[in-house]
């Protein structure tokens, strides 16, 4: 049996077919004037006094993961104290007007953590500053953090999602992102809250067989995807699997709670469909219930969760031995095949695959 809680090792995580090579990469084909970057000089008082006010957006997933040890945010603020210039910070302006932090959140978040007394400071070969805290230190001192100028690029909100992520990708200095966790926390809001809780539910870890990496947000990357080709029309894809996915937390982000739970439902039922159907060898090629199973494809993963996300449970059940015929001709089918496995980004094959699998399953449904 799968825990619900138990968290996939590293290790143990499987690869997803067709994400890497057609997703983690950096594109860089994008107009060279798109890329519309300012900046902007702020305090630190400044800066923390617009986190507050909540013109900062600073993701609580991405912040909890990827937090300094204390001893490198003691250091930070003794190099602010010596006057020791810092390095720029990256931000991203989202269609609201506020600045995502892209780079430079650890820092942010310790002089945060420092000026509101949370943050003791080690430095034993400073007296000065040895075992203080920011209300302990002398005016003098105090002014010096809250005064310290800050450097701020700021990349426009109209630069497009793809050339954003590769942007993100090139300036982050900490641990190399996957661009669904870049996403996570460029469009931080109801959206990436509806994936976080998506990825814990029973039938999506039991249908995907746990093996999907959390800390990489494989798990969220999947739901997205589900997501996007559930609430667009198929039309709207024109070929950027980043753009598309960008487009679909955008919406998310504006739905009423209503809405997002209405999206859970189909969400759970189509889990519970196909694990119903396929068992272990859910969103995996596979032409007999007798096979090995293979990795995850996320081409199958696309077509077979929106696919039988609003037929009743009652309803697949029934048709069970046909669904399991309709897809292995399916997957006999050279064409479908093609459209899974090769050059899954392009706008014909993602329309290929959608419509031939939509004609399957409605032929065994009926028009649903």
């Amino acid at each position: 049996m799968i825990n619900v809680n138990e968290e996939v090792a590293d290790s143990e995580a499987e690869p997803i077919e067709g994400l890497d090579k057609d997703e983690d990469i950096s594109f860089g084909d994008y107009p060279i004037d798109t890329v519309l970057i300012r900046n902007e000089n702020r305090t630190v008082h400044d800066v923390l006094r617009r986190i507050e006010k909540g013109s900062f957006v600073m993701d609580p997933d991405f912040q909890r993961d990827f937090i300094w040890a204390e001893d490198k945010q003691c250091k930070l603020i003794e190099s602010v104290m010596m006057r020791i210039p810092l390095p720029v910070f990256y931000l991203a302006e989202n269609i609201k007007g506020q600045m995502i932090v892209v780079d430079g959140l650890q820092r942010l978040s310790t002089f945060q953590r420092f000026v509101n007394n949370e943050l003791k400071l080690k430095l034993p070969h400073q007296s000065e500053l040895h075992n203080k805290h920011f209300q302990d230190l002398s005016p003098k001192l105090q002014n010096r953090v809250e005064d310290c100028n800050l450097v701020l690029y700021v990349i426009d909100a109209k630069v497009p999602a793809q050339a954003l992520l590769d942007i993100f990708e090139r300036v982050n200095g900490g641990v190399p992102l996957t661009r669904q966790q870049m996403r996570n926390c460029l469009y931080s809001g109801k959206a990436t809250r509806f994936l976080k809780e998506e990825s814990k539910n029973n039938a999506f870890i039991k249908s995907t067989g746990g093996s999907l990496n959390k800390k990489t947000m494989r798990d969220r990357e999947l739901i997205n995807r589900f997501c996007a080709f559930e609430l667009l029309d198929l039309s709207r894809y024109k070929g950027d699997m980043d753009d598309f996915l960008a487009q679909a937390l955008e919406k998310m982000n504006e739905l009423s709670e209503r809405e997002l739970e209405q999206l859970s439902a189909r969400f759970r039922a189509s889990m519970r469909n196909n694990f119903l159907i396929f068992s272990k060898h859910a969103f995996r090629k596979h032409s007999s219930p007798y096979d090995s199973r293979s990795v995850i494809n996320a081409s199958l993963w696309d077509v077979m969760s929106t696919g039988l996300s609003r037929y009743p449970e009652s309803l697949v059940e029934a048709h069970a031995e046909e669904l399991h015929s309709g897809f292995y001709t399916l997957m006999e089918n050279a064409i479908f095949r093609e459209a899974i496995s090769l050059g899954t980004n392009q706008v014909a094959r993602v329309s290929s695959r959608f419509d031939l699998t939509k004609k399957m399953l409605e032929e065994v449904l009926g028009d649903q």
